[in-house]
């Protein structure tokens, strides 16, 4: 056990490093920033978070959003001092805004990007992400800075005299072993260390067959030489005026919120694993310092990782030390062990990257949400095309549009129910979800689920007044007994002074049509508000009732009572 251990933790530690790298050209920034993005900020939240296994370093997610986002206005490679300015500073804000969040408790706001959005932008940009790595694969040396599909798919056929095929077959014949231990990993879950150890098998592979064949690969694009030596500040290149700084603002905003949403989403998960939980503002607060600080030590934006979490959690971590380890591993890379990567091909990098981002494409869960929720599936949709044919941040903002139309339909637009008896209870239950639920004959239920309150209070009074028409016309034409009472079951969380309002006037014009308005168990705030209000006065000493079942019984035995007396 001892032995499987240390492999274990061996092979997290060399899994960050090639991670680091590949994430860094993900985001279309130099190698040694990805590195640099795995020293400072594990070392920071090791102190200042609540997770015992997150493990800290650049994710593929915000990688990919920074690269696609910047790379649409400022070239990476024509420009390259100019993208690492904007991309620090886009760490800068993208940290302000995480502490924000931390500190003023606002962190409701990530989750407006529902699942259904994240789905179908991950998958969208995990597509655009895999093309552009067609670059590196076929070894293109122009390659478009446009961030859509239909350029990216042009660039590459309309460059076929720049495709090298020496490149093409060594970085195809990577690609499919990496694709094959990642599939290993995923039928059989305890072999998974053959997919974080096949990406480093790659790396040095690749690496020894450029240097022995150098002479006859010297058309194979290499990471080239690198510095050695810990993070160098990058203080100075911050700027907070200019034309680029709402590019930067909006940028960081986005792989923000993005990065947050993953962080704490993997934080759970594990937290949840080993029964313990996390602080979700500390957890803000502490990736934003973390984010801030790493803005002036050459860091890009970094979060809590799924993939380094769990080869950390299998390796056996089980306090926030981990990430100190993790980052003295990065500190012994930087200082000795650069010169190593010189002869590392990027095709191998671009492979590293598909096989990193194709495990975001679900298309299952997708045809999931088309069989349970046609709006989320619409909101899926429109953030993976969105992402695809127009840009990352116009598909995200659409996805998250037709996400809050769907928030506001649901308020404004509660369900109502028609509540029938089960026969020989005196339980009550929707009549079209339970086939054996009967409605009562003169005693129309209706049930509401939502709160009552200005968004939707109109709506349900109309929409009761015209489920009472409904109810009239059927008893017209079965000739059932006349309408004489309608039952409206109040178990709502809440309702405010609107909801009140109609609620008084629904029972005045009720009984102006002779029709009487029982209330059915409304909860302790309601009952409060309702009885402050003096509404409750209209409904005199049968007008409220604990029950469904206790109003029909109590009402009939009174109508029973006048018929009999009449």
């Amino acid at each position: 056990m001892i032995i499987i251990s240390t492999i274990d933790k061996s092979l997290n530690l060399f899994f960050l490093v090639e991670q680091g790298i590949s994430y860094a050209k993900l985001a279309n920034l130099p190698p040694l920033l990805g590195l640099y993005s795995s020293f400072l900020p594990p070392l920071l939240y090791s102190v200042l978070g609540s997770s015992r296994h997150l493990g800290i370093g650049p994710i593929a997610i915000g990688s990919l959003v920074m690269g696609t986002m910047l790379g649409e206005t400022i070239s990476s490679t024509d420009e390259q001092h100019l993208y690492v300015k904007v991309a620090f500073t886009t760490t800068f804000f993208a940290g302000l805004f995480q502490t924000s969040l931390g500190f003023f408790r606002l962190g409701f706001i990530i989750y407006f990007l529902s699942k259904a959005t994240l789905i179908g932008f991950m998958s969208g940009a995990a597509i655009l992400v895999s093309l552009q790595q067609l670059k590196g694969l076929f070894g293109i040396i122009h390659f478009t800075g446009k961030m859509q599909i239909i350029p990216v798919l042009d660039s590459v056929f309309s460059n076929r005299k720049e495709w090298s095929w020496k490149t093409m077959v060594m970085g195809f014949c990577f690609l499919v072993i990496l694709l094959a231990a990642r599939q290993i990993s995923l039928k059989k879950p305890k072999l998974f260390w053959i997919s974080v150890v096949a990406p480093l098998t790659s790396v040095i592979l690749s690496t020894i067959l450029v240097y022995v064949f150098r002479s006859k690969f010297h058309d194979i694009s290499q990471i080239g030489r690198l510095q050695k030596g810990v993070n160098p500040s990058s203080a100075n290149m911050l700027f907070f005026n200019g034309p680029q700084l709402s590019l930067a603002i909006k940028t960081g905003i986005v792989t923000g919120i993005l990065s947050l949403t993953e962080g704490i989403a993997v934080g759970r998960t594990f937290a949840s694993m080993e029964n313990y939980q996390i602080d979700g503002n500390k957890e803000m607060t502490a990736v934003g310092i973390m984010n801030m600080a790493g803005s002036c030590a050459s860091c890009y934006v970094s979060s809590g990782s799924f993939s380094r979490s769990a080869v950390n959690y299998n390796a056996g971590a089980k306090t926030a030390i981990s990430n100190i380890v993790m980052a003295a591993t990065v500190l012994i890379t930087l200082l000795f062990l650069m010169p190593l990567f010189t002869y590392t091909p990027n095709l191998i990098l671009s492979a590293i990257i598909v096989t990193a981002v194709i495990g975001l494409i679900d298309y299952e869960a997708a045809f999931k949400l088309w069989k349970l929720d046609k709006i989320d599936f619409l909101a899926c949709s429109c953030s993976f095309f969105g992402v695809l044919f127009i840009s990352v941040q116009i598909g995200l903002a659409i996805a998250v549009g037709v996400s809050v139309f769907k928030i506001i339909l649901h308020v404004t637009r509660p369900n109502t129910l028609v509540l029938g008896n089960i026969p020989g209870t005196q339980i009550y239950r929707s009549v079209n979800r339970y086939e054996n639920a009967s409605r009562v004959p003169s005693f129309p239920i209706l049930g509401i689920e939502s709160p009552i309150f200005f968004a939707n209070s109109s709506y349900l009074q109309e929409r009761i007044l015209r489920w009472i028409r409904e109810e009239e016309t059927k008893i017209e034409k079965s000739r059932e007994e006349t309408l004489k009472c309608v039952v409206l079951d109040m178990t709502v969380t809440a309702i405010d002074t609107s909801g009140i309002d109609a609620i008084s006037e629904l029972q005045r014009r009720l009984s102006r049509r002779s029709l009487k308005l029982v209330l059915v168990n409304p909860v302790g705030t309601v009952t409060e508000k309702l009885h402050h209000s003096k509404i409750l006065d209209l409904f005199q000493s049968n007008g409220l009732y604990l029950t469904v079942g206790e109003a029909v019984g109590d009402i009939s035995s009174l109508l029973e009572t006048s018929v009999s007396n009449g």
